[in-house]
């Protein structure tokens, strides 16, 4: 299968720590892959090098064939690549469809001037954009409820509003920060089945950092595992279950192989990156 996102040798450095090691990755085109590993391997990191917050000083990083290390943020997206983050960032005092509608600036045909004057060419633009805001608000479940304001929503609706302003940026490429963070098992559960309609529905690829082994393995075709900013494994959720050294990262030297098997959840480190 062809790779939409490959990372070769990638190192990010603070200072004197190494946060993201000479990493290589491929990411298959429409999959749903995953990032996983204890809190400080670097995988937060990785997606920072991907959308342009990070440049990394070491390799390349490249979307369908366009080298987008180095990059703006703004430049990423418009190539493709959006993202959610682990911390939901929605503007908080904008109402549910004002912050899809944020989302489609990248593909805006008007400038400021248009703005300003509210020309013909910029009502067209936004009511065609406030028309597809409507379509993703149904998609993701939040249909009529596009006039709350976002701060007001429940937290598992806000994390869908955010997935939603993420496609309205028409991304051939999802990067999920965690999605079920902070999400009771229903929810947990009712996200696996939305991430795998969202790939589906949209023919888009979707790479997901997640600490829920049971959402990993649950819909996960292929798995990258970091430790202390290195790749240590790779292949299906059956490869990594039975990876010896990915069991000794996550539940410790001599850890029965069960532990990742049933979903144990990662134990977190105390470093951020």
């Amino acid at each position: 299968m062809t790779a939409i996102l490959t990372a070769n040798n990638v190192t990010k450095q603070f200072g004197g720590l190494t946060a993201v090691n000479s990493l290589n990755v491929e990411i298959p085109d429409q999959s749903i892959s995953s990032i996983i590993g204890p809190n400080g391997a670097g995988k937060t990191t990785f997606f920072n090098c991907v959308t342009g917050f990070y440049s990394p000083e070491m390799g390349e990083i490249h979307y369908r064939g366009n080298r987008i290390d180095g990059l703006r943020s703004d430049q990423v997206t418009r190539l493709g690549v959006s993202r959610t983050y682990q911390n939901i960032r929605l503007f908080a005092n904008l109402t549910a469809i004002e912050n899809i509608m944020v989302g489609f600036e990248p593909h805006l045909k008007t400038n400021w001037i248009d703005a300003v004057f509210r020309t013909s060419r910029y009502r067209q633009d936004e009511k065609a954009a406030h028309e597809e805001a409507i379509k993703l608000l149904r998609f993701v479940g939040l249909a009529g409820l596009g006039d709350q304001v976002a701060r007001n929503l429940p937290y598992g609706a806000q994390r869908r509003l955010e997935v939603a302003r993420a496609l309205a940026s028409k991304p051939g490429l999802l990067l999920l920060d965690e999605p079920t963070a902070g999400m009771n098992p229903h929810e947990t559960l009712e996200m696996m089945h939305f991430i795998s309609n969202l790939r589906d529905s949209f023919g888009i690829t979707i790479l997901l950092i997640e600490h829920d082994m049971r959402v990993v393995m649950g819909i996960s075709e292929q798995i990258t595992v970091l430790d202390f900013g290195e790749k240590i494994a790779e292949g299906t959720p059956k490869d990594i279950q039975s990876n010896t050294r990915v069991i000794e990262a996550y539940l410790g030297r001599g850890a029965a192989t069960e532990g990742m098997a049933t979903g144990e959840r990662a134990p977190r480190r105390k470093t951020t990156h």
